[in-house]
């Protein structure tokens, strides 16, 4: 839905003289407007009905109505990952916000740009335990980059423009802005929506230290055993140009998070896939035996470099270029650190290479290629693919890449062995096409992402890759699927298992399936006609492929495929916790 420029016009600025007198609600609506906001997603309640009432009177943002609050956050959250837009919720009172933390966790553990706007009771009642009251600005505190409580209609527009500035620059997140209901009732004369931003204590820094990158650069060319290590910094920061343009540039290996899949091409030679606890072995290795590791965007989390102790074990120079100050050196000692915007600090380094006349060494770069070919060769990915009896996970995952690899295709996933296989098996070449919740591990994310970027590319193939566990924390947004005309594609992967559960229950607590199983599933084909979809059950490899083909047909339907998967299957490679990156676990044979 495209904003008129006589609408943005109005909601930006008013000139001497054209002030208007406005309500708390209505004075909301016009800073979004002046946002540039398309979309919010929400559901009402008594704290927010004058801002309902207000988005009534408009006609260039459209609300979208989820079943629950939670989606809501999530809906506005894949829509943000997809764009690099600031996605936008709005949620009522108490359980209204309670319901809407989940998915706010969700977008600040993965540095999404949200703004959630929450109502509130009247500000005299705030305290008193009145209806639905809850400590919205406490609760949120530790999960929000940070949250506002307006207590005067007077700022209410500085407080919208401070919400965004804050969420989208710097290292993004989400941002709570907390509406007591008098104040969105209340009426006070509207001058426009601020031009600029001035935040005395907030000025994130954006160039690095010229300096430390030509440190950077010379440990760089003399390195023996070069890699770079990147995560979801890269795709945020809309660095994946400058990113490839030095892995092709110096030749060296790239290897991406779960967060950062995309921003190298997978089928690049170079590219040695995911790192970390489900990575490859050829990237693990790597990443242990590296003399010189450039890291950027990303933050050596646990499920990355395992025990920092076994890390430790072998001496190496680290780089690490990261926006947010507090992320370098809090798990891994880093020998140069480098605060600033990777993608200006990436392209001050690529114009530093060109002015230079070193080069890295080829002969030692020659020789680190074989040791990772050698490597590479153990095929660490490979699996059963000639069964016909029982339909193998990650044979669904390669079907759909192979059918969807040269299209114009978005994969969301919720978590779970689903989630890793997809990882693993669905070769991303492009950023931003890969939406899943990494940090928190949220359950249940899958529809409401999918649900999120098909309105934002109504034109593109939306999938959400799934399991039957995970795929019914958030069900219910298969009506909000209907409403809005939102055909996405589901791939359940349905196992009968809790199966990341299940995997860790047969390997660390001697095969007690505690609690598991799941033997009360729905008929998901049932289910999805009765919110108005298809459904369709697969059981055999055999019909693997034509189901996939036939969903694709049915642009205009949202599609429920509930594919019946080998529920023995486990996902390898696996670091166990506690243990060392290179300690990987191959496969059944290793147990």
């Amino acid at each position: 839905m495209e904003i008129s420029k006589a609408e943005l016009s109005s909601a930006a600025a008013a000139t001497a003289g054209q002030s208007l007198e406005l309500r708390g609600a209505e004075i909301l609506v016009k800073t979004l407007q002046a946002e540039g906001v398309k979309y919010v997603w929400g559901y009402p309640g008594g704290a927010v009905l004058h801002i309902y009432d207000a988005f009534y009177k408009q006609d260039t943002i459209q609300h979208v109505l989820v079943r629950h609050e939670q989606a809501a956050v999530h809906a506005a959250d894949g829509y943000a990952r997809a764009t690099g837009d600031v996605g936008v919720a709005l949620v009522t009172s108490g359980p209204g916000v309670t319901n809407a933390v989940t998915g706010i966790a969700t977008a600040y553990m993965d540095s999404i740009p949200m703004v959630i706007i929450t109502g509130q009771v009247p500000s005299h009642a705030i305290g008193l335990d009145a209806f639905q009251e809850c400590d919205t600005v406490g609760i949120t505190r530790p999960i929000v980059k940070h949250n506002f409580l307006v207590k005067d209609v007077r700022t209410l527009a500085d407080v919208m423009k401070k919400a965004f500035h804050i969420a989208r620059s710097g290292r993004p997140g989400p941002v709570v802005v907390d509406i007591p209901k008098d104040i969105s009732f209340n009426k006070t004369a509207y001058h426009g929506y601020p031009d600029k931003v001035e935040m005395r204590s907030y000025n994130p820094v954006r160039k690095g230290h010229g300096g430390q990158i030509r440190k950077a650069l010379q440990l760089l060319l003399a390195a023996k055993r070069p890699y770079i290590y990147t995560g979801g910094g890269v795709i945020l920061g809309n660095a994946t140009a400058e990113l490839r343009q030095l892995v092709d540039t110096l030749g060296y290996p790239v290897t991406n998070t779960l967060m950062g899949l995309g921003a190298y091409p997978a089928n690049d030679r170079k590219f040695l896939g995911m790192l970390g606890m489900h990575g490859t072995i050829e990237a693990n290795n790597a990443m242990q035996n590296c003399d010189v590791l450039l890291a950027v965007g990303a933050r050596f989390d646990d499920r990355v470099i395992g025990n920092p102790k076994h890390f430790a074990q072998n001496e190496r120079k680290i780089i690490h270029i990261d926006i947010d100050p507090s992320s370098i050196s809090k798990r891994v000692k880093v020998d140069i650190p480098i605060v600033g915007d990777v993608k200006d600090v990436l392209g001050e380094l690529l114009a530093m290479i060109r002015e230079s006349s070193a080069r890295p060494d080829p002969q030692a770069l020659g020789a680190w290629w074989d040791t990772i070919e050698g490597w590479r060769k153990k095929d660490c990915l490979k699996y059963d693919r000639k069964n016909a009896e029982v339909i193998k996970p990650q044979y669904v995952v390669e079907t759909l890449w192979n059918m969807t690899k040269d299209a114009d295709a978005y994969i969301t996933s919720d978590v779970g062995q689903h989630q890793m296989w997809a990882a693993q098996y669905y070769r991303f070449n492009e950023p931003r096409r890969w939406i899943n919740s990494g940090g928190l591990g949220t359950m249940g994310v899958g529809i409401p992402y999918a649900m999120g970027i098909k309105l934002a590319k109504p034109q593109s193939e939306v999938y959400c890759i799934t399991g039957e566990g995970s795929v019914q924390m958030c069900i219910q947004e298969l009506s909000t699927c209907l409403q809005y005309n939102t055909p996405i594609k589901i791939v359940s992967l349905n196992n009968r298992y809790l199966g990341m559960v299940r995997q860790w229950q047969e390997l660390d607590y001697e095969g007690r399936y505690s609690h598991s199983y799941m033997d009360a599933l729905p008929n998901f084909v049932k289910l999805a006609e009765a919110y108005g979809h298809v459904g369709m059950l697969i059981e055999h490899p055999k019909d693997v492929e034509p189901a996939l083909r036939e969903a694709r047909k049915l642009k205009d339907r949202t599609v429920f495929m509930d594919f019946r998967t080998d529920p023995t299957e486990n996902v390898f490679p696996m670091v166990q916790a506690g243990k060392g990156i290179t300690e990987m676990l191959l496969g059944s044979e290793d147990l």
